[in-house]
C-alpha cells in the first residue's frame, strides 16, 4: 500500500469516488423519502410513524428500541419530515459537486455526520418499509465517509481500511449466508429461478433468466468466488510493508474489480435499489492510483503537521474513529463465523460494525398480489391497480428503477411469503377506497381517474417468463395463472 506514515497518498481517487458516490446514495434516499414517507409513514400514512413515537413517549425502556431519531426530541410532522429532507438534499447535492470538500476536514465530516444522522432519523421511525439491509449499510458508509478529510492533504490510512473492513463484512457475510442457507446455492441451481423470482425485476431480467442452464451454474460459482475467496484479497496492500513494489496493491485492485464486475450483472439484471451501487462505491476504496491523490504537505512546521499531510488533530480523530469501529465490529466479526449467522443485523444504536448478507434463500416460483376494484354495487367488473415497479400488465416489460427504492413494490413482493396479510396492507386497501391521492400517487395508473371504488380485493396469481416462443405468439412478457382470492371484497361500509 503506497502511504507514507498514515496518509494513504495513493487513494486521492478512491476517495473521490467514496464521498462522491455515498453522497449520491443519500440524494436518492432522502428524495425517495420526500416522495414516499408521507404515504406510507406520515400522520395519515398506511404505518403513522406518530402512532409509533406517541406509544414510545417517555419511556425510557422503549425509547432504547429504537435507533437515534432527531423526532423523539421534535414532534413528527409531514412538513418537518419534507424539511429535513430538502436540508439533507442540499447538503448530498453539494458534498457530490465537492464543495465542502475544498474546506478543512471538518468541513465534510460535518456534512457527512448531518447526513448520517438525518437518515437514521428516518430509518429509526420507517418500521417495515424502511426494514432493508441496505439501509444500514448507506448509513455505516456515510459514517465512515465522513472521516475521509478533504482536497488539500491525502486520505487517512486507517479510514480506508475501515472501507475494505466494511466491504470484507458486505461479500464475505452474503457468500456465507448463501452457503448456509437454501440447498440451490450448494448445488449450484439458484440462479435458474431468481432472475425470475427476485422481488422486482428489470428489463433484462427475462433475458438473463432465458440463458441455457450451464450459464446459471456458472453464475452460482462466479458468485461463490466474488464472495467467498476475493473478499480477502482487498486487504492485500496492507502486505508491502512486507512486499515491496505494485503487487500488493495490484491484487487489492484486482479484487475489486472483480466485485464491481459482479455487482454490475445484479444491477442490469435486476432492481435491488441501492444495495448493488454502494457495494460498488465501496469497492472503490482498494483502488489505488499513484499520483492521482492528493499532494503530501511538507512537514517543515511540526506543530501543524506531525505526519504527511494530515494535521495533529485530524490524526486523533480518525485513528479514535478506528479504534471505535474495531471495537464495534467484534460482534459482526463473530457472527461471520456463528453456526447461526445472522443476516442483515445491527449490535448497537448507532448502526456501525453491522451483519450484512442477502437472498440465503431462493423462491421457486413467483407469486403476486395483484389489487383490484370495482364501481359496481354487485361487483361484477373488476380492474387492476398497476405498480411501478412489480409485475402486473403480462405485456409490460420491467423498467429500471435502482437505485431508487420503491418501497411499496418491495412489501408487496413479501406478502405472499408470509403467513398472514400485514397490517399495513389492510390499511393500504382501505385508502384505495378512499382514493386517497398520496397512496394512488405511488401507484403507476389508478383505473378509477380518483373516483372511489365501491368495492377491493386482492387476488393471487402466480407469474413465470413467457418464452421466446409465447413472447413472439402472443407478445407477452409474463404468462400467469390464477390461484385465489386472498383478501376481500372489501368496501368501506
Amino acid at each position: 500500500m503506497a502511504v507514507d506514515g498514515f496518509a494513504a497518498v495513493d487513494f486521492g481517487f478512491a476517495r473521490e469516488v467514496l464521498q462522491r458516490g455515498i453522497a449520491a446514495l443519500y440524494l436518492v434516499a432522502f428524495v425517495s423519502t420526500l416522495n414516499q414517507f408521507r404515504a406510507l409513514l406520515g400522520d395519515n400514512g398506511l404505518l403513522p410513524a406518530p402512532v409509533l413515537l406517541d406509544w414510545i413517549g417517555e419511556k425510557r425502556e422503549r425509547r432504547r428500541m429504537l435507533h437515534p431519531t432527531l423526532f423523539v426530541r421534535i414532534r413528527y410532522s409531514d412538513r418537518r419530515l419534507a424539511l429535513l429532507c430538502g436540508a439533507e438534499i442540499v447538503v448530498s447535492a453539494l458534498l457530490v459537486i465537492g464543495v465542502p470538500q475544498w474546506g478543512p476536514p471538518w468541513v465534510p465530516m460535518l456534512c457527512f455526520l448531518g447526513l448520517w444522522l438525518g437518515y437514521m432519523s428516518v430509518v429509526s421511525i420507517g418500521q417495515t418499509f424502511y426494514s432493508f439491509g441496505w439501509e444500514m449499510l448507506l448509513l455505516e458508509a456515510g459514517f465512515l465517509a465522513a472521516f475521509l478529510g478533504s482536497n488539500d492533504q491525502p486520505a487517512p490510512t486507517v479510514v480506508i481500511v475501515l472501507f475494505w473492513w466494511l466491504l470484507f463484512r458486505v461479500e464475505f457475510g452474503a457468500g456465507m449466508i448463501k452457503i448456509r442457507g437454501g440447498q440451490e446455492w450448494r448445488d449450484l441451481t439458484a440462479l435458474t429461478y431468481h432472475h425470475e423470482t427476485q422481488p422486482m425485476p428489470g428489463p433484462l431480467s427475462r433475458q438473463a433468466h432465458l440463458l441455457p442452464r450451464w450459464f446459471h451454474r456458472g453464475e452460482v460459482v462466479g458468485n461463490h468466488f466474488a464472495q467467498l475467496v476475493v473478499p480477502f484479497f482487498v486487504f492485500a496492500p496492507l502486505l508491502s510493508v512486507w512486499v515491496p513494489g505494485p503487487v500488493p496493491q495490484i491484487v487489492g485492485a484486482g479484487a475489486a474489480v472483480i466485485v464491481i464486475a459482479t455487482q454490475v450483472w445484479l444491477v442490469a439484471t435486476g432492481n435491488f435499489a441501492w444495495l448493488n451501487w454502494v457495494t460498488i462505491v465501496i469497492a472503490f476504496s482498494a483502488i489505488g492510483m499513484p499520483g492521482v491523490g492528493a499532494p503530501v504537505a511538507d512537514r517543515t512546521d511540526p506543530d501543524e503537521s506531525l505526519w504527511p499531510g494530515i494535521p495533529l488533530y485530524w490524526f486523533v480523530i480518525t485513528t479514535a474513529v478506528g479504534v471505535l469501529v474495531v471495537a464495534l465490529s467484534w460482534p459482526a466479526l463473530r457472527n461471520l463465523f456463528a453456526r447461526r449467522q445472522l443476516m442483515n443485523a445491527s449490535f448497537n444504536r448507532w448502526q456501525i460494525g453491522n451483519a450484512y448478507g442477502a437472498f440465503g434463500t431462493v423462491t421457486k416460483e413467483r407469486i403476486e398480489i395483484v389489487v383490484e376494484g370495482s364501481v359496481d354495487d354487485d361487483g361484477l367488473l373488476w380492474r387492476e391497480y398497476e405498480f411501478k415497479g412489480k409485475p402486473g400488465d403480462v405485456r409490460r416489460i420491467p423498467r429500471q428503477f435502482a437505485p431508487y427504492h420503491l418501497r411499496l413494490d418491495w412489501l408487496m413482493w413479501f406478502l405472499p411469503l408470509g403467513r398472514s396479510l400485514d397490517d399495513w396492507f389492510t390499511v393500504f386497501l382501505l385508502r384505495l377506497l378512499e382514493a386517497d391521492a398520496p397512496t394512488l400517487a405511488l401507484l403507476r395508473s389508478d383505473p378509477f381517474d380518483g373516483e372511489q371504488p365501491r368495492w377491493v380485493r386482492a387476488v393471487s396469481y402466480r407469474y413465470r417468463f413467457a418464452t421466446r416462443a409465447e413472447r413472439r405468439a402472443d407478445g407477452v412478457v409474463w404468462v400467469r395463472t390464477r390461484q385465489r382470492i386472498v383478501l376481500g371484497p372489501l368496501g368501506l361500509r
